[in-house]
């Protein structure tokens, strides 16, 4: 029989006198250090649904589903997928649209379903071709963020209009016809198709 080291005895009674590492959870919860990198946790208010944090995300949590019939876009976050390595966090075009908590271990379940959340933004649809331009939430954003230099966009005009109620939509719309024409720039229309009625009336 091989006795035990000095050292190893000396571990031992340390063991016995000093409290464990280890937390009691989940019978108590658990504080994680600080910067702990969490479950990302999404604002609503803030999210403007853009894409961004889908484009970032290495392991494929975040996917985007478009339904044009019903104008809404479907984000769906699985954060059994989720390596928690704050990149949706760090390039949200809002800063406050996504932010990493300290939670990680509440997410262990037995279920993999309860693990996705789902959130829906309205789209904003091509009146003429029917593309998907962005949400609207995402434009209202971008042209707070420009300032002046949003209005000298017509689609931002169109947004704004419908924010402020300046006018009704009866008096600002336009018929939108088959062969596009300089009046269709006032309605709201994917850049494609604003080229197309820019080059046009140009010559």
């Amino acid at each position: 029989m091989k006795y035990p080291k000095l050292r190893e005895l000396k571990e031992a009674i340390y063991s016995l006198v000093t409290p464990a590492y280890t937390t009691k959870f989940p019978k108590k919860p658990h504080t994680p250090a600080e910067n702990f990198r969490g479950k990302p946790e999404v604002d609503d208010a803030n999210c403007v649904g853009c894409e961004t944090c889908a484009n970032v995300c290495p392991s494929g949590a975040i996917t985007f589903t478009d339904d044009k019939e019903n104008k809404t876009r479907t984000i769906k976050r699985n954060y059994g997928l989720c390596i928690f390595c704050g990149q949706c966090q760090d390039h949200c075009i809002t800063n406050k649209g996504v932010k990493l908590s300290n939670k990680i271990y509440d997410l262990a379940n037995f279920n993999r379903e309860e693990l996705i959340e789902t959130q829906e933004k309205e789209l904003l649809l091509c009146e003429n071709c029917g593309a998907i331009i962005t949400t609207k939430e995402h434009i209202i954003y971008l042209y707070k963020k420009l300032g002046p230099k949003a209005y000298s966009s017509i689609l931002n005009l169109n947004i704004l209009n419908e924010t402020l109620k300046l006018a009704t939509k009866e008096e600002t719309s336009v018929e939108v016809r088959d062969e596009l024409k300089r009046k269709d720039m006032f309605n709201i229309i994917c850049p494609n198709c604003l080229r197309k009625v820019l080059v046009k009336t140009s010559f």
